[in-house]
């Protein structure tokens, strides 16, 4: 109970007047923004260049970057118990660096040139190494906490992103005969450390508090344990991947299952005691089933793949259960928990955007999920069209309320 009522105060201290409730009002539409450019995307796809790769880096560098880097930042102030910043200015040069780099990225897609994608990238990397060096400047100056472990799990996922990037932005210049490995390298090291990585080390705390029940005896053992085995998982994954020795690069995604479900065994202790029956608890649920179905299909089609430009072709089979099943679901999970707790205004506020980001959760969770695992079995391309509408239509139940909640806490006093 007591390490219940301490992830409340955590969270509810996040709209008191420290500004903080003001400063999601703001950052928050930044995901949203990057979700609402994927849905066009989707829906114009037929008339769109290379529509994948920019649906892709929309998610992922996009919409899924920025909410790490809030939400990282967050997290670390309320588990380390540091005091709240006087300003913002810091965060928000940081977040306009990232966001003009990830513009000069995406544009590099769009274009096909390749130098404002080197200069963007160089531009997300500048962001991505200060917010490295604001989180472990907060680490250094706070006392012993508790969950400090989770710290720890975001500088290892920074570090992940630190070292894909550059190899990104090598992949826009880079011969042929080198592309393939480097974009299994980038894929690998950025799924998997800097989204995965950062995803286990949140959920030690966000799990429970979802759930509204105590954390399990462990649970921070277990985290502890498990960082290891991920970031030596990761290593021989991104090397494995790199130098093409699909064994080593398969060892690794075992690792990362390993420590995945090393933190998954407390998760589904405070499961049982307070079964999930909400939104964001299914939805979080449902990625971290997807996550260990993507490791197995992925384990599967290194070792079964002959060469890495086959490794690469086969990489769509990993990419939509990785996205859409893990990636997605926990980002929409955890947002329509921690708007609502964030933007202030008092309980009756705050059970009003849930309720609103909640509607219709049964359908949503289930239709998503039953489409996905219809849509990665073979099938005809009319089955293929159906699910991914259903999908689409999914998100839009999500993200459309986001938007209205986000707006309306803009109009409050």
């Amino acid at each position: 109970m007591k390490a219940t009522v301490e992830r409340n105060e955590m969270l509810a201290n996040s709209a008191g007047p420290t500004g903080r409730a003001s400063w999601h009002r703001r950052a928050g539409i930044l995901p949203l923004a990057y979700l609402a450019a994927l849905v066009a995307v989707a829906l114009t796809h037929p008339f769109l260049p290379s529509w994948r790769w920019l649906a892709i880096h929309l998610l992922l560098l996009g919409a899924v970057t920025n909410a790490i880097v809030v939400w990282s930042a967050h997290f670390t102030t309320a588990v380390l118990r540091c005091p709240a910043p006087a300003n913002r200015r810091g965060e928000s040069v940081r977040l306009s660096v990232l966001n003009l780099g990830v513009v000069g990225v995406l544009a590099s897609g769009v274009l096909d040139q390749p130098l404002p994608g080197v200069v963007g990238a160089s531009t997300v990397f500048a962001a991505v190494a200060a917010h490295l060096a604001w989180l472990a400047a907060r680490l250094r100056a706070a006392l012993p906490a508790r969950f400090t472990v989770t710290v720890h799990y975001y500088l290892a996922a920074i570090g992940a992103l630190l070292t894909g990037i550059p190899v990104g932005a090598w992949m826009l210049v880079a011969d042929g005969d080198s592309r393939p490995r480097l974009l299994l390298f980038h894929a690998h090291v950025n799924l998997f450390g800097w989204v995965t990585l950062t995803v286990l080390g949140t959920l030690l705390t966000l799990w429970p508090t979802v759930l509204r029940t105590r954390m399990a005896d462990g649970a921070v053992t277990a985290a502890r344990r498990a960082l290891p085995i991920a970031v030596a998982g990761l290593a021989a994954l991104g090397i494995g991947a790199l130098a093409w020795w699909p064994p080593l690069a398969a060892g690794g995604l075992a690792l990362i299952a390993t420590a995945t479900l090393l933190t998954a065994l407390p998760a589904a202790q405070a499961a049982r005691h307070k079964t999930p029956a909400s939104f964001p608890s299914w939805s979080i649920a449902a990625a971290a089933a997807w996550l260990l179905v993507a490791l197995s299909v992925d384990a599967f089609t290194l070792l079964s793949a002959p060469t890495p430009a086959a490794a690469a072709d086969r990489f769509g089979a990993v990419l939509v259960p990785l996205l859409v099943g893990f990636v997605g679901q926990v980002l929409l999970g955890a947002l329509a928990y921690l708007l609502p707790m964030v933007l202030g205004g008092g309980p009756a506020l705050v059970r009003e955007r849930t309720e609103r980001l909640d509607r219709n959760w049964p359908q949503r969770v289930a239709m998503a999920n039953a489409a996905l695992a219809v849509f990665v079995l073979p099938a005809p391309p009319y089955v293929r069209i159906t699910t991914s509408l259903l999908v689409l239509t999914a998100l839009l139940q999500f993200l459309i309320p986001a938007v209205h909640v986000l707006l309306a806490s803009r109009r409050q006093p």
